[in-house]
């Protein structure tokens, strides 16, 4: 667990604070349980869905590696290994040698893998954008609750709204 800074071990909570960090869980719940309906839509559980995205959105790709998954799930390497072998079975993955180290297996998206991955992408997107408004909304009040010194200017606020 880790420590909380010094300067705001004196600082004390109000009802503003609670309700600001449970909005936010709350916004981030909507939007997890809407993808989570997705998946399920297209035929997959809501886990191969994070597989296919942490996949297809991980910096490295196409050579992303069974450790790479793992560290981004933030699960053990055992149980990426396993998830992945779902996805192969499935038909959504695609698993080769690391041709520059045999002893990795690299994991890209199957046609199929990367269909379906693009149909709740593209469901989510739209659902994002219709929780821009209120998500962009609770930033400037997150920023206050996790660190009130560093909330910027109005000015870079509505600069930063503006470019999303």
């Amino acid at each position: 667990m880790s420590k909380v800074p010094d300067r705001h071990r004196d600082q004390k909570l109000d009802d503003e604070d609670y309700r600001r960090q449970a909005d936010f869980r709350y916004a981030l719940r909507r939007f997890s349980a809407y993808s989570e309906r997705q998946a399920h839509a297209a035929g997959i559980t809501p886990q191969q869905h994070l597989l296919l995205l942490t996949l297809r959105g991980h910096p490295s790709y196409p050579i992303v590696t069974v450790g790479d998954v793992a560290d981004r799930l933030q699960i053990r390497p055992h149980s990426a290994s396993l998830l992945i072998e779902r996805g192969v079975q499935r038909g959504l993955l695609a698993r080769r040698e690391d041709p520059t180290d045999r002893r990795k297996a690299l994991i890209s998206l199957t046609d199929r893998g990367a269909e379906i991955l693009e149909q709740i992408t593209v469901a989510n997107r739209r659902e994002l954008q219709g929780l821009g408004a209120e998500v962009f909304g609770l930033r400037d009040s997150l920023l206050r609750a996790f660190d009130p010194v560093a909330l910027p200017d109005e000015h870079e606020s509505t600069r930063l709204r503006t470019r999303a």
